[in-house]
Order: structure tokens, then C-alpha cells, then sequence
């Protein structure tokens, strides 16, 4: 059923947007990226999209939120598609775009049409999302192609997960979110560990994941939805387990940065499992999770090369 109170807030949002620029908004250069022009339209459109895309009722309390996010996730765009546009080999297939497009008008509770038609009553254009997740799918082209001798996956380790999984008449879910800051040195680890805890706690999980989080599921205040215990890997699922809920995880150290999980909830579930697909199921995760990886620190070698200037 499609959720009309969203609509209609994000209606009166472009309405607040229309009246508080006098009906007519100027547009002018908000940015520069490298050689690529970053517009103030362009900053106002992805703070709809945001709140669209995100179920989201726009409110002054998370107005500064929003620019924040909006303005990093047009920024971080804008370079991958210069980065894209260097490797003309790269593809994707019209099925994975359009599994992508149902899957996120699912996600807001509506249909494709409506999804279209919400856009264009608020201003958009049905091409705007569908420019995001080609990007997205074609920057993830761009790391697997670059990164795919590097992959290694630990068979004995799964070997060992779906035994013990095989074993079990439940299995657990996890409702998280995570929240990923880049690398410190080694002497500022313990003072950067403790601010970042002291301000989920003092300004909540959401508006620091959107705010100092590197991770893709930052533009959702880093939700990750519900996770089924088979789909994570056997060191970060130990770390959850080990969290109780309503808590935040120890941190968890990887190549590209420093990792908390927010356990929000768990439930565990009667074990109805396929071992075959399960194992596809666990190598696809582990591969995703190195990609990732390999994702985070790519952007950020070319974030560092790439002059941003703000006007």
C-alpha cells in the first residue's frame, strides 16, 4: 500500500523550498569538482531524492542533516562518474537496473508508476534515479574489473559456517546499521574511538553515520536493514552476537577504515535452509564484503586527487 503521508510531506517540503527562495529559485555554482560544475539545483533535487527515497518527512530539526548528506553523496557521485568515464569496457545488464528500479519503489512502499509519478509532482525526473543506480552499478563494474585477482575467498571458513549452521533449528537475524570512519594512527586510535561512541551517544547513531560515516549506507543513516546470521561473516557476526540490543559494537578494524555495528533489534527464526544455496549465498557475501573494501579505499585515493572547491 503506498504510504500518502509521505508524499504529502515531501509536497510540503519543495513547498517550503519554493517559499522560503520567493517561488523562484536561482540557480548558480554551488561547487566545482575537478573540471565537472556542482549547481545549488543540484544539491535541492538530491535533498528530494533523499527524502523520497528514504520514506523521510522533511522537517527544520534535520534540515542541516540533510544539506550535509546531499551535497557528500552529489560530490561522491560527480567523481565516480569521472572515474567511469576513463573505462568505456565497462557494462552492466538491463535486468540488474531493472531489479534495482523495483526494488527501491518496493523499499518506499509503492509501485514503479507512483514512484515516477511522486518524482514529477515534486520537481524530478524519473531519469535522476535511474542516472544513481547506473552509476552505482557501473562504478561496482569498475572495482570488480580492477580488483578481481585480488579476491580470496576462505572456503574451509565457510565449509566450517554452514556445518555449524546445518547443526542449528534456528537461525538468528540481526536489525543494523553500521557506521564506517576512515583509518587513524595508532596513537590516535583510542581517543578516536571514544568521540566517536560519545557522539552516537550524545546525538544518535543516524546523524553521525550520515555525517562522518564513509560507508555507501551512509545517505541512510547507516541502515542496513534486517541480516540473517547465515549472510555474515564469522568475524562480524561474532561481534554482533557478543553486542546486545539498543547497543553499539566494538570497533572492528579493517584495511579501509574503522567499523561499529548498531544492533537495534534480533529474532531468530525456525532453520529452513538449502546448503547449496547457502554456500552461494555466504561466497557472494564474502566476495561483497572485499569489494567493498577495495571500493572505500579506491574512492578515497581519488577523493584525495580530485580538488573540490566550494562557492
Amino acid at each position: 500500500m503506498i504510504k500518502l503521508k509521505k508524499i504529502v510531506c515531501i509536497l510540503i517540503f519543495s513547498i517550503v523550498f519554493a517559499i522560503n527562495g520567493n517561488t523562484a529559485i536561482k540557480d548558480s555554482i554551488f561547487a566545482t569538482v575537478g573540471d565537472r560544475a556542482v549547481t545549488r539545483s543540484d544539491i535541492i533535487n538530491e535533498i528530494k531524492l533523499i527524502l523520497i527515497l528514504n520514506g523521510q518527512e522533511y522537517s527544520e530539526a534535520i534540515k542541516e542533516k540533510l544539506d550535509n548528506s546531499a551535497v557528500q553523496s552529489v560530490i561522491k557521485r560527480t567523481i565516480k562518474k569521472i572515474e567511469i568515464e576513463k573505462h568505456g569496457y565497462l557494462r552492466f545488464s538491463q535486468s540488474e537496473l531493472d531489479e534495482k528500479l523495483k526494488h527501491v519503489a518496493y523499499n518506499v512502499d509503492m509501485t514503479l508508476d507512483t514512484l515516477k509519478q511522486t518524482l514529477v509532482t515534486n520537481g524530478l525526473e524519473y531519469s535522476s534515479i535511474v542516472d544513481q543506480i547506473k552509476t552505482d552499478l557501473l562504478w561496482k563494474s569498475l572495482i570488480f574489473s580492477l580488483y578481481k585477482e585480488r579476491l580470496s575467498i576462505n572456503v574451509e571458513e565457510i565449509t566450517d559456517q554452514l556445518k555449524t549452521i546445518d547443526e542449528k533449528k534456528e537461525i538468528k537475524e540481526y536489525l543494523i546499521s553500521e557506521i564506517v570512519i576512515k583509518p587513524v594512527a595508532s596513537k590516535d586510535l583510542e581517543n578516536t574511538i571514544k568521540e566517536i561512541k560519545n557522539d552516537i551517544k550524545n546525538r544518535g547513531f543516524e546523524t553521525v553515520a550520515l555525517e562522518k560515516s564513509i560507508s555507501e549506507s551512509a545517505i541512510k543513516g547507516g541502515d542496513l536493514g534486517w541480516i540473517n546470521e547465515n549472510s555474515i561473516s564469522k568475524d562480524f557476526k561474532l561481534k554482533i552476537e557478543n553486542t546486545p540490543t539498543g547497543e553499539i559494537s566494538e570497533a572492528i578494524f579493517l584495511p579501509q577504515g574503522i567499523l561499529f555495528f548498531e544492533v537495534r533489534d534480533k529474532k531468530s527464526l525456525e532453520q529452513k535452509i538449502d546448503l547449496e544455496d547457502l554456500k552461494n549465498k555466504l561466497v557472494h557475501a564474502e566476495k561483497n564484503k572485499i569489494l567493498n573494501m577495495y571500493s572505500l579505499s579506491h574512492y578515497d585515493k581519488l577523493r584525495r586527487m580530485i580538488t573540490v572547491v566550494y562557492y
